[in-house]
């Protein structure tokens, strides 16, 4: 059995249970009762499934395969592929969050990303080789973009090439030669398939080779990999340095419809908004566990709750999460809608982001000394954050997309 640890479940019988939730403004009503229903039975899978058992996994640095058979029976990979909402799609991601970080980055990195790409992007024959598998988590995909040089500006400075071999060629080809690195791949150590972003080394109009996707079968030739070790954060993500030796790709596994890097912006787009409700989560969760704490410590003969700092303090965090969730309900509408643009995307993801470091450092204060061991939860939550603040662009990055969409002026490069 696994334990659970202190703060990871409230009591069967708890002073908070009865209390308003962290969705203060009742942000779920605007889904439908499908979509209600099936976030309660979500829910219910992360309280019996993950709930007590993601501070161990954390801890270890381990990631849970055996959940994924019953993680897929849920049926919510790609959720606006399947007729649900944008805002359904991004509770979904802050639910996960608010239970674990590490398994929401997993989805989000194997269903908005990789899948959402065979959709996107994939041929009809791809389609039909690839997606059903992919979908219900019997195979599982990596987004491969940074590179160990580069990460914000990967898209000019991209360095793993692509060259195309011909069918006249002695060996029979029509296939690609890809060598380079890649760095910080999620579940790149142990996925099936990744989408592999490399520059075409043929020179194109502008004196460029253009940036072509390839779906490469991880256990291919010439592709090495390695976890990276020492995290703080994400610990039970299984990010990997890649590295492709003249590795063979067929030209049937060239994604036909990305021709440049602009390509990649609708993917990109969507993931920067699932990270902006990783945000999001982050901050119900940390909520969830101070104020549990705060009604449940007992300080100077009375309830930490009693205190007017502690109060003032879980009202901070509340205000954050609930200007976070506002924020992501109208980019979700604007998804909905198809207008959202990237500079809208990127003050979301900022300004959640910011909103979502205030929160958590506050959370950890409340639990005091407790706040800094993972037994009680925080520790592991305002660790996580982290890795929010920085991936799917920096807040500084962030920021200067929407600087440049307000004042007409560049100030990135």
């Amino acid at each position: 059995m696994h334990p659970v640890t202190p703060g990871q479940e409230a009591p069967a019988a708890n002073a908070a249970d009865s209390l308003p939730t962290a969705d203060f403004f009742g942000f779920e009503a605007l889904l439908s009762e499908r979509e209600r229903l099936k976030l309660a039975e979500l829910r219910q899978f992360l309280a019996a499934e993950v709930a007590p058992f993601a501070t161990e996994w954390w801890n270890n640095a381990e990631f849970p395969a055996h959940i994924l058979p019953k993680l897929a029976a849920l049926e919510l990979s790609a959720p606006a592929q399947r007729g649900y909402s944008h805002l359904f799609a991004g509770l979904v991601i802050a639910e996960i969050t608010r239970v674990d970080t590490s398994i929401a980055t997993f989805f989000l990195v194997h269903h908005d990303l990789f899948v959402e790409s065979l959709y996107g992007f994939g041929s009809e024959e791809q389609k039909g080789r690839l997606l059903d598998d992919a979908a219900s988590l019997r195979t599982t995909g990596a987004f491969a973009l940074t590179e160990p040089e580069h990460g914000s500006d990967v898209a000019g400075g991209m360095e793993t090439r692509a060259r195309r071999v011909s069918a006249a060629a002695d060996d029979g080809g029509d296939y690609w030669i890809l060598n380079g690195a890649k760095r910080w791949i999620g579940n790149g150590t142990f996925c099936d398939y990744m989408l592999v972003w490399a520059r075409d080394e043929a020179e194109g109009p502008d004196g460029k080779g253009a940036i072509r996707g390839f779906i490469v079968d991880a256990n291919l030739q010439g592709v090495s990999r390695s976890r990276i070790e020492h995290k703080i954060a994400l610990r039970t993500v299984q990010n990997a340095d890649i590295v492709f030796r003249d590795v063979r790709v067929a030209e049937a596994d060239r994604f036909a419809g990305i021709e440049s890097f602009e390509d990649t912006n609708e993917l990109l787009r969507g993931s920067r908004i699932m990270v902006a409700w990783q945000a999001v989560g982050q901050q119900l969760a940390a909520f969830d566990v101070a104020r549990q704490h705060a009604v449940e410590r007992q300080q100077f003969g009375r309830p930490l709750a009693k205190f007017q700092l502690i109060q003032q303090q879980l009202v901070t965090m509340l205000g954050n999460a609930v200007a976070s969730m506002g924020m992501m309900v109208r980019i979700a509408q604007l998804q909905q809608e198809g207008s959202a643009d990237m500079a809208q995307v990127a003050l979301a993801k900022s300004y959640t982001s910011a909103r979502m470091r205030e929160t958590v450092a506050m959370g950890r204060s409340i639990l005091g000394g407790n706040g800094i061991v993972s037994d009680f939860r925080m520790a592991k939550i305002f660790a996580d954050a982290e890795a929010i603040y920085t991936y799917e662009g920096s807040f500084e990055i962030n920021t200067l997309i929407v600087g440049r969409a307000v004042t007409g002026v560049s100030a990135i490069v």
